[in-house]
């Protein structure tokens, strides 16, 4: 059944084609205005001069944002090299020393304490060069909290001097591009919503339940058990005919959400209790 607009503007997530000059958090601010909603939050920032896919949560789906966070992410970028480079020789220099997990120390400027933590990258591929040989088009697949900015300068340290020019995030994690709107076009669908016309609107936003079911494991419980679950009770071994194998996910009753579950010891006749409820 199709949820109502007002369904998905309490939880639903909306991605944005973020624009260059803006602040994750004043994208997402805009949208709460846009919509007279009381919460919205993002999954992911990104710099002001970064543009991009960026997934904006909707009222109660801002309870999920650490269910979506850290998965893999996709930038398309320019890195500009001070000195003239060979494209060939450059991108074996990338898989020599900046592929599989590498060590990463974040920026100066970052939101997270400076410790040198481990990260993967899955792709870092030179996809064309300038005339001059210091601009590099590139790809990139990374494991999510990568910053694509030190990865420049830390290429840039080993063949005097590199840094990032453009960016652009094309996937975070389950979400893609081509779900990415506009403001010019999200601003024309809210008009039309208040209008009376919600159709634009409704197609903007990703029902949060099936966002959740592309990254957790679903557990399908029986109809007598939604009442308990509802008020915050634990899940129990006969709610379900099948208890998914990992520690975390995704109860639904009759294709109903009913909440997030983690799992606990599995000896007694309590199995999971409840992270997230949804009423």
């Amino acid at each position: 059944m199709q949820k109502t607009i007002t369904e998905l503007l309490n939880f639903g997530i909306i991605i944005v084609d973020k624009p260059t000059g803006p602040t994750s958090f004043s994208i997402s601010d805009y949208v709460r205005k846009k919509l007279k909603l009381s919460k919205t939050s993002h999954f992911g920032t990104l710099d002001p001069m970064v543009t991009g896919v960026l997934p904006i949560a909707l009222g109660r789906a801002c309870r999920l944002t650490g269910d979506f966070l850290g998965h893999d992410k996709t930038y398309v970028g320019i890195m500009h090299t001070h000195k003239e480079n060979d494209i060939k020789e450059l991108q074996k220099i990338i898989d020599e020393k900046f592929s599989g997990k590498i060590m990463q120390l974040p920026p100066k400027k970052s939101r997270v304490k400076r410790e040198i933590r481990e990260r993967e990258i899955k792709r870092f591929e030179l996809l064309e060069v300038s005339e001059d040989k210091k601009d590099f088009l590139f790809i990139a697949e990374v494991q999510g909290g990568t910053y694509i900015r030190k990865l420049c300068s830390d290429l840039g340290d080993l063949i005097g001097g590199a840094h990032m020019a453009e960016l652009r995030r094309t996937q975070a994690g389950v979400f893609v591009e081509k779900q990415a709107v506009n403001l010019y076009d999200f601003d024309k669908a809210v008009e039309e919503h208040e209008k009376g016309n919600s159709n634009k609107l409704r197609a903007l936003i990703i029902p949060a339940d099936e966002a959740l079911c592309l990254v957790l494991p679903k557990c399908e419980v029986k109809e007598f058990a939604v009442f308990a679950l509802k008020t915050g009770k634990p899940l129990f071994r006969n709610d379900t005919e099948k208890l998914p194998t990992e520690n975390k996910f995704a109860v639904f009753c009759k294709n109903k959400f009913i909440g997030i579950y983690n799992k606990v010891d599995e000896r007694g006749d309590v199995v999971a209790k409840a992270q997230f409820v949804f009423n």
